[in-house]
């Protein structure tokens, strides 16, 4: 499929499944001109991610182009060297590194949306890889409309009013007892209590309805007793695991993935071998409905 805008042209090849398309004749050097802002936007939401090759660019181009698409999310948590996820330049917070190292391997292997603990949660990220691993490391997305679709009618019933818990446990557990993180840990206790999303999201734009819980951030489901909601929450989460759903990049230098965060999950292969870089912009998003 080829959509033609005014001042340009953008090639979109949708990869087999229903998931995921690769763009042509889009360059990350350049501006991208309204009409393709325009047309991206839509492809995002209609396709989930967005594949992009051969963009070997700068981190300051990457921040410039990822600044088109809205306003640009800081993660709470990403600290300068504090782990995983660090900042790159602490005069550029919202640039994100990603890394595995050598004898340290560490990937995001369970299925999520990010930052579900926030009240708007990041519309989208735009994930540059700038270092190769020898093997392994591959990013998948799970598109969450196809898996609500694939429910039974009982469970739709079931879950298209409730509402659940988003908190950012994970992040406590690795911040607690560490002593240069306790009054930090105290401050953001305040600042980020937990949130609640809907269960079953609409989708702003497509207007689709979609599975919006995941392992990392969602507690439990509001008003359901702990052993019931442990229990549905299990089978919803299990959802994104279906191959049937997914789309799947093995990275190259210069590989951009643009995902829609409110309607998919990803989830990285933990078979990681070597060093392992990406770089990634956040754009915020709106509130859950």
């Amino acid at each position: 499929m080829v959509m033609t805008a005014a001042e340009g042209q953008l090639a979109f090849a949708p990869r087999p499944g229903g998931i995921g398309a690769d763009v042509a004749q889009a360059d990350f050097s350049r501006p991208f001109t309204p009409a393709q802002v325009a047309a991206l936007k839509e492809a995002v939401a209609r396709y989930r991610v967005l594949f992009f090759h051969g963009q070997h660019i700068d981190s300051a181009t990457h921040l410039a182009r990822a600044r088109q698409f809205g306003e640009l999310e800081i993660h709470p948590f990403a600290r300068e060297k504090a782990g995983r996820v660090i900042f790159s330049d602490p005069d550029e917070p919202a640039l994100v590194v990603v890394e595995s190292l050598p004898g340290k391997p560490s990937v995001a292997e369970k299925w999520h949306s990010d930052v579900t603990f926030m009240t708007t949660p990041s519309m989208g990220s735009l994930l540059r890889m700038t270092h190769r691993p020898e093997s392994g490391g591959n990013t998948r997305w799970a598109d969450m409309a196809a898996a609500y679709r694939g429910l039974d009618e009982e469970t739709r019933r079931l879950i298209d009013d409730a509402v659940a818990v988003h908190d950012w446990h994970i992040f406590r557990r690795n911040m607690a007892g560490l002593p240069e993180e306790e009054q930090r840990l105290e401050a953001m206790r305040a600042q980020m209590p937990p949130v609640e999303h809907p269960v079953v999201r609409t989708h702003p734009l497509t207007g689709e309805r979609l599975i919006y819980v995941n392992r990392n951030f969602t507690v439990r489901i509001k008003g359901m007793a702990e052993e019931a909601s442990a229990e549905l929450l299990e089978y919803l989460y299990a959802q994104a695991e279906n191959p049937a759903y997914h789309a799947e990049l093995e990275w190259e230098v210069g590989d951009i993935a643009f995902w829609d965060n409110r309607i998919t999950q990803h989830s990285v292969k933990g078979d990681v071998v070597g060093h392992r870089r990406l770089e990634r912009v956040s754009i915020v998003g709106d509130r859950p409905f």
